[in-house]
């Protein structure tokens, strides 16, 4: 439902509508800053007159909000990919089958039991949230369980945040410490402490710096009762910056949320730019609409021209 409302608010062109008004703010900022280089026998100071500094604060502020929108709107759209990880036996299939809601996976307490990924999805707070229970990573010489441990490899690169699973009493052990050697770099973490109900480890989340994994948060909770599972299911949500679903998100592509970061980059590099250096900066503002014309289509030299000379009366 969540995602079918902002589907039809981007139909309505809502999304489009924040975009041209964006490029319309970026035209006119680049209007008096062209202006004052192409025609300086006017003895006309457009950026001070027009207080250039302010509309460009204005404008990267504007430019945040519609990126903020549009993001939040794609976690909505395309959901997260969660993967469960840790050394074989740790309790990744408990786990998945008690946020699942059902026995999914087969749980025993033979290594290797899970021999191939394992997927489900469910919905926290309207984001789909993708589950992949990855066969135990380690070396086997079982060659169907060789090429589980490959696909698992692979949901892993493709992950928006991994739960790493860890058995409290023994820490991070080898095979634990080969596995966090071979996960991707930047990849978000969250340490789950398993077995709540047989270590007498209290239910809970912490935050202190002590996780054992490397992980911003540890997560303390029991699969098999189910104590634990809310805070985990809040947790996830935190960490793919999940606000909250409002009547102001857009579905926006991927391609617009590349272009929309590639415009905030040349607003950045813009605002870097002092007095002396106004040819640079005219050229990061042009960069900038470059970007936002992958959304709302070309905007020529011409054309920035045609704007100037209808605003301004020049050489008159």
């Amino acid at each position: 439902k969540s995602a079918a409302r902002m589907a039809l608010r981007s139909l309505k062109g809502a999304f489009s509508q924040q975009i041209h008004e964006l490029v319309d703010e970026l035209i006119t900022l680049r209007m008096l800053v062209e202006a004052t280089l192409d025609f300086p026998e006017e003895d006309i100071d457009f950026l001070a007159e027009a207080k250039v500094d302010e509309r460009l604060t204005a404008l990267q502020e504007r430019l945040a909000r519609v990126l903020a929108q549009a993001e939040q709107g794609a976690i909505l759209r395309e959901g997260m990919n969660v993967v469960l990880v840790g050394a074989p036996n740790v309790g990744k299939s408990s786990l998945l089958n008690a946020l699942a809601g059902d026995d999914i996976a087969i749980v025993t307490d033979i290594a290797g039991t899970t021999r191939d990924t394992v997927r489900e999805q469910i919905t926290l707070d309207g984001v789909p949230v993708h589950i992949i229970d990855t066969a135990g990573l380690r070396e086997t010489d079982d060659v169907v369980e060789q090429i589980g441990i490959e696909r698992s490899r692979k949901a892993v690169s493709e992950a928006d945040v991994a739960l790493i699973l860890i058995d409290p009493r023994e820490g991070v052990n080898a095979k634990t410490q080969a596995i966090l050697n071979s996960l991707p770099a930047g990849l978000k973490k969250i340490e789950i402490h398993n077995k709540a109900d047989l270590t007498g480890e209290p239910v809970a989340v912490r935050s202190d710096g002590l996780a054992q994994t490397g992980a911003d948060t540890v997560i303390s909770l029991s699969a098999k009762t189910g104590a634990g599972l809310d805070l985990l299911k809040h947790a996830l949500l935190q960490e793919v910056g999940w606000q909250g679903e409002s009547e102001s998100l857009f579905l926006a592509r991927s391609r617009h949320l590349n272009a929309l970061h590639e415009a905030e980059a040349e607003l950045e590099n813009a605002a870097l730019c002092n007095n002396n250096q106004i040819e640079l900066f005219a050229e990061h503002l042009r960069l900038a609409q470059n970007a936002c014309s992958e959304i709302t289509g070309e905007f020529t030299a011409d054309d920035l021209l045609g704007v100037i000379f209808s605003r301004f009366c020049i050489g008159k």
